[in-house]
């Protein structure tokens, strides 16, 4: 029983509708190079003419000189195709040259082109596809453009050319031998149509599991440590292999196909060979064709057979780059989030006021994970949001950032809806210290930097200092010019953050997130950069994501989410005193913290004379039982 179609799967339009879709982009690349591409044509047609001299010379060679004993011709004749054959040579590397280097540019554009074009697509866009698929699509979809700019096109049309005169002269010689072999030839051009309307398909498909392919192994490489972990290698192996596998077979299917047309071309000279000889050798001794002109017809019909044998080589390549340009342009045609026309208004500058009034959110627009969410954050105050996961915190973080647009009500900074806002103008001036702090594989100095790349070397200084940076970068040899490895995998956990702040408070930010930003280090290093994120927090709009309660006891107002709204609001000390769901996480977790399910002095006692002795009874005890506790975390190496 075969399941009902999907309604919100779009069916792929015809092939036809697919290649009149992406002519205007191909158009769109050659414009620019209409003056080089009709140089190009020129000198190839320069070249294809001169490489026909030689062939047609055979004629005079055999009748007029060699039978008839006109031997003062031969140097002339001999001169005349020594010439043309300098001047084929001479086209053939000017093409090469002129051609071959414009389309090596015009690649490089390309993937400049597309890789901004991706940064600049909203989170939902890339929350939905994966890095692998992605890097595929900026780096390996664009290689055959070369075909159509470089010598690719020109040789097509250029056989094309070719195939054309000589059909010319072959009628002149023989029109009798040249209908026939022309009828062969046209029944294997159609022949040819159907093939490469087969091959097209397939070549996409090979973009799309190549695809595939590079994105898992770049996850499997960059996991090598949970790989690893959990000695996954085998099933990795695995995975990969299944997956190159099914290239194969995509890559086999195309040899196949293109080994039957390379098959029938060579069957098709042979046939065409045999009927030529035939008829040819008759007409030659009825007197009606030369033995000049029999040879002659001979070399020409290899420069009309042999064009349209090159021809499907140079058509699968032609293909494969139209198929390529059809993926690239479904990326082109995704509207970058700082083009939609509601984003007019630009902010000169942001005070911080932010307010959600009855905000309601759904990623697939059926489920909402945000339900009537109303809350104002002044500028100076910091917001902590807390709930268990899946209550809605990082989505509410997210609109905050701008990264999704609210189904229902608004989201408001400086008294303006965000979603007309600039985004240029309005996340210049935000700042963010996420849990996993994602460094670049670059040097301490240039990952300081990136959020401000013009800044002088006393304000990076000074970033390193307050984040206490320059703690542990002074103790490297290179300093601050010390490479800090792959997502910073030479750095502890610790300093990795110590430079994720530093990032933040070069940025000079209004708005700042902090999305557990301390809730992976051990107590040592938590306490290492309070003082970088206290000075952070000073005068600006700030919210904390945070799982332990116990950091953010000091805010200004605390927010309890669940299954999407707001069930609790308030202080600390009130919520604690409302003894409702904040009390009972806060108590909760302080209860796991006394068994050493967490590290020890990562949070406050909770108030209560109760409380605080557990606390203290158990903060004497079991040191032992922590450091082993943190050594299993991988806090202690």
């Amino acid at each position: 029983m075969s399941s009902p179609p999907n309604p919100s799967v779009k069916p792929k339009p015809p092939k036809r509708e697919r290649l009149r879709a992406v002519l205007p982009m191909v158009w769109e690349l050659i414009r620019p190079r209409r003056g080089l591409l009709a140089v190009g044509f020129v000198l190839m047609v320069i070249n294809r003419v001169s490489g026909l001299v030689l062939p047609y010379s055979t004629k005079y060679l055999i009748d007029t000189i060699i039978i008839k004993h006109h031997v003062e011709l031969l140097k002339p004749l001999i001169s005349l195709v020594l010439l043309a054959t300098l001047i084929q040579g001479a086209t053939s590397f000017s093409l090469t040259q002129l051609l071959s280097k414009a389309a090596q540019r015009l690649i490089t554009e390309l993937r400049e082109k597309v890789q901004s074009h991706i940064n600049r697509l909203p989170i939902s866009f890339h929350d939905s596809n994966k890095t692998g698929i992605l890097v595929s699509r900026i780096m390996s979809d664009v290689e055959g453009v070369r075909n159509l700019i470089g010598t690719g096109l020109v040789e097509f049309v250029g056989g094309l050319l070719t195939s054309a005169i000589a059909l010319i002269v072959l009628f002149r010689i023989s029109a009798l031998m040249t209908a026939l072999a022309f009828a062969f030839l046209v029944s294997f051009a159609l022949a040819l149509n159907k093939a490469f309307s087969t091959i097209r398909p397939i070549f996409r498909e090979r973009g799309k599991i190549n695809a595939e392919v590079t994105g898992r192994l770049a996850e499997s490489l960059g996991g090598v440590r949970v790989v690893k972990g959990y000695h996954a290698e085998d099933r990795e192996e695995k995975v990969f292999s299944a997956g190159v596998h099914r290239l194969l077979d995509n890559v086999m299917r195309t040899l196949t196909a293109t080994s039957v047309m390379s098959l029938s071309a060579s069957v098709l000279m042979g046939v065409v060979g045999v009927v030529i000889m035939y008829v040819g050798s008759r007409q030659i001794v009825t007197g009606t064709l030369t033995i000049g002109g029999f040879f002659t017809y001979t070399l020409f019909l290899g420069f009309l057979v042999a064009p349209i044998i090159q021809i499907v080589s140079i058509g699968t390549q032609l293909t494969e780059a139209l198929a390529g340009l059809e993926r690239t342009q479904e990326i082109l045609s995704e509207r970058p989030e700082d083009e939609d026309p509601k984003r007019t208004v630009a902010l000169s500058d942001i005070y911080g006021s932010i307010d959600f009034e009855n905000v309601s959110f759904s990623y697939d627009g059926n489920r909402e994970v945000l339900r009537d969410i109303s809350f104002h954050a002044e500028p100076g105050t910091v917001t902590a949001l807390v709930g268990s996961s899946g209550s809605g915190k990082s989505t509410t973080i997210g609109l905050v950032s701008a990264f999704h647009i609210p189904t229902k009500g608004v989201v408001k900074v400086d008294g303006v809806d965000l979603s007309t806002v600039r985004l240029d103008s309005y996340r210049t001036r935000l700042g963010v210290v996420l849990q996993e702090s994602f460094l670049f594989d670059g040097t301490i100095r240039e990952n300081v930097a990136f959020s401000r790349p013009d800044a002088s070397e006393e304000q990076i200084m000074r970033a390193c200092q307050i984040a206490r940076v320059d703690e542990f970068a002074e103790s490297f040899d290179d300093k601050y010019e010390t490479v800090v490895g792959e997502r910073g995998v030479k750095l502890s956990g610790g300093q990795r953050q110590r430079i994720s702040i530093a990032r933040a408070i070069l940025a000079e930010p209004r708005i700042l997130i902090l999305d557990e930003a301390t809730s992976s280090l051990d107590s040592e290093s938590e306490a290492l950069i309070q003082h970088g994120l206290s000075y952070l927090m000073q005068g600006r709009t700030t919210f904390v994501i945070a799982h332990r309660l116990s950091t953010i006891r000091r805010a200004n107002q605390i927010l309890v989410m669940e299954q999407g709204q707001i069930v609790e609001r308030g202080t600390h000390e009130e919520l604690f005193a409302l003894r409702g769901r904040y009390y009972d996480l806060y108590t909760t977790q302080h209860g796991l913290e006394s068994n050493l399910f967490l590290a020890p002095g990562e949070g406050d006692a909770a108030p209560g004379g109760e409380d605080e002795s557990k606390s203290a009874r158990n903060g004497k005890d079991g040191a032992g039982l922590a450091d082993a506790l943190r050594m299993v975390r991988g806090e202690i190496r």
